[in-house]
């Protein structure tokens, strides 16, 4: 197989993740669209590891490296989705002003929703 098969592959995977992080307001979903990125750059690794013929496997060494640190990224962004979920009811990147700098222009941050108590 030609390198520039995967190449393509990649880079309409990595565009399609760009795409998803920018254009959409859920969390989750933009969690998922990182790892469609860095998905792509693990097969390009990969297929260009495979193409150079690297005798140390390097490529493949630094995608195995790139998937532990994406399952530890998801995990982590995972936690803090359910965190800000359960004080603010919502996921939605647009409506989380809490940390972001006052315009001066009337915009407020929104105030926290205090989490319902589980009936046990």
């Amino acid at each position: 197989m030609h390198v520039v098969i995967p190449a393509v592959i990649s880079a309409l995977l990595f565009s399609l993740g760009v795409y998803g992080v920018l254009a959409r307001r859920n969390a989750i979903l933009v969690l998922m669209s990182v790892e469609l990125m860095l998905n792509a750059v693990n097969l390009n690794l990969v297929a260009f590891d495979v193409w150079i013929r690297d005798r140390l496997y390097g490529g493949q060494v630094l995608s195995l490296f790139v998937i532990v640190v994406a399952a530890a990224e998801v995990g982590l962004g995972l936690a803090i989705v359910l965190l800000v979920y359960r004080h603010r009811r919502s996921i939605d990147v647009d409506r989380l002003r809490a940390l972001a700098e006052s315009g001066g222009d009337g915009d407020t941050a929104e105030e926290p929703v205090a989490p319902e108590r589980a009936a046990s």
